[in-house]
């Protein structure tokens, strides 16, 4: 009796326990035909080992970042057993170096760019992941050798390894427009630069003005501009040139970067193309400066910023009607540069490595650990296996589209350089070359700043 009331009491437990996960999950298993159900199936089949282990795992998102990352992270606890817990701090990066220099690491840290990667690896911080999920990232990710590019560093023991496996990423090689705005107007999305240049002279002569262009951001102003150089480059450059350009060896004032600033000018330099004129370019901020899409009549027609920029717009507008963006395209002329795309993401390391670290990284590799945030908010992914349909709304399905289909990704330029150059020399030497100096001057100085770097 005693054991028939003590088995009933385990299973009792067990059912409660099993309805507090399920009660965790956003979305029940098996309910909703846009998720790969069966990938999550047979991950929790080859992974039902890891009951009770624990799985730290420490990052930079915070606010609803956090809530959403967590919101996936209870799909690897329910199919594992295990128990993960996310942790982050407002000095993410300073913390991070600080864990492990004193060998008191997480089991995985999530790094936001690649210069952490660069810096903890040599030190024999990070555990390299293998050639498998190296490989399986080159073949299932758009633009894969470029993501693994961004994940491969040195180890301690001198040799290439892979670290870092890229999950969440941003877009910034897009253009925000008004749909409505373009139907009144008889304005079609353009295909090519050379169309994009045509439709900016058509809004003048029309009367209108094409661009709002916002440069201003306190201690920051100027970044934005750094984004429309980068893009600049990869539709001027091969991406081996942008790589060199972000390492020094094609210095700052060589002609391919200039001519690159110079691309860039030919849209906020003209006061006929951007709002209120060449001289608000660099005192508009960059939060405003969207708004000017919708006024009435409209203030400008497009506006080119990342993919995080509809948090700036009025909140009664909805994306993919009241908003929407289309590719900053390429130049007809240069065919062979493909379609490059320049972005950002965040990598997972395994800082100290277990069973429940490594099982974490091949969680990564199903579509299911992708589609839970995508269906959600502010989440796209390179992975190509994922249902696009799964996406919360048309305009990030679009986004996502974008990144699968790249021949080329590329992290911003500004992010990679030292700290003095890509966060300072780079941000003043744009807001004077849009305030009167030519381009060249400019690069000058900031080629300048970099040679004097200790």
């Amino acid at each position: 009796m005693r054991t028939s009331v003590w088995v009933g009491a385990t299973a009792l437990a067990a059912l409660i326990a099993g309805a507090a996960h399920a009660q965790e999950l956003k979305f029940p298993p098996g309910e909703d035909a846009k998720f790969n159900w069966k990938s999550y199936e047979d991950f929790k089949a080859a992974h039902a080992d890891l009951k009770g282990q624990s799985l730290t795992l420490f990052g930079p998102w915070r606010g609803e970042d956090e809530v959403l990352f967590n919101s996936v992270l209870a799909y690897f606890n329910a199919a594992t057993g295990a128990n993960g817990k996310y942790s982050s701090s407002e000095n993410y990066e300073q913390q991070i170096v600080i864990d492990t220099q004193a060998g008191s690491p997480p089991n995985i840290a999530i790094m936001p760019q690649p210069g952490l990667l660069a810096d903890l690896a040599p030190k024999g911080f990070l555990t390299p992941l293998g050639k498998e999920t190296e490989d399986w990232v080159k073949t299932n990710y758009g633009s894969g050798e470029d993501w693994v590019k961004y994940g491969t560093y040195k180890g301690k023991d001198g040799q290439q390894g892979y670290f870092g496996f890229p999950f969440k990423a941003d877009l910034k090689s897009i253009v925000w427009y008004v749909p409505e705005n373009f139907e009144e107007a008889g304005y079609e999305v353009p295909k090519t630069m050379e169309e994009l240049l045509e439709l900016s002279d058509q809004i003048v002569e029309d009367g209108g003005v094409p661009w709002c262009i916002g440069l201003a951001s306190g201690g920051a102003t100027g970044w934005p501009a750094t984004d429309w150089v980068e893009d600049m480059m990869l539709r001027t450059q091969t991406p081996e040139t942008y790589d060199k350009w972000v390492s020094n060896e094609v210095k700052f004032n060589d002609p391919a970067v200039v001519g690159a600033i110079e691309e860039f000018g030919k849209f906020a330099k003209n006061d006929k193309y951007v709002a209120g004129g060449v001289p608000a370019v660099a005192s508009t901020d960059f939060r405003d400066s969207p708004k000017g899409l919708f006024d009435i009549p409209p203030k400008c027609y497009m506006h080119h910023q990342a993919s995080f920029v509809p948090s700036f717009f009025p909140p009664d507008k909805e994306l993919g009607v009241d908003a929407d963006f289309f590719y900053l395209p390429t130049y007809a002329s240069k065919p062979e540069l493909g379609t490059p795309v320049l972005g950002a993401g965040t990598m997972f390391t395994i800082t100290k490595d277990s069973p429940a670290a490594q099982a974490f990284i091949e969680f990564l590799k199903t579509p299911i650990a992708h589609e839970v945030w995508m269906a959600q908010a502010s989440f796209l992914t390179p992975y190509k296996g994922v249902n696009l349909d799964a996406y919360a709304n048309d305009v990030l399905k679009k986004q996502g589209e974008l990144l699968t289909n790249a021949t080329t990704f590329r992290f911003d330029a500004s992010d990679l350089m030292p700290g003095k150059i890509g966060a300072g020399a780079f941000w003043t030497g744009m807001i004077d070359y849009v305030g009167g100096k030519d381009a060249q001057a400019s690069a000058d100085e900031i080629q300048k700043a970099w040679d004097g770097l200790k």
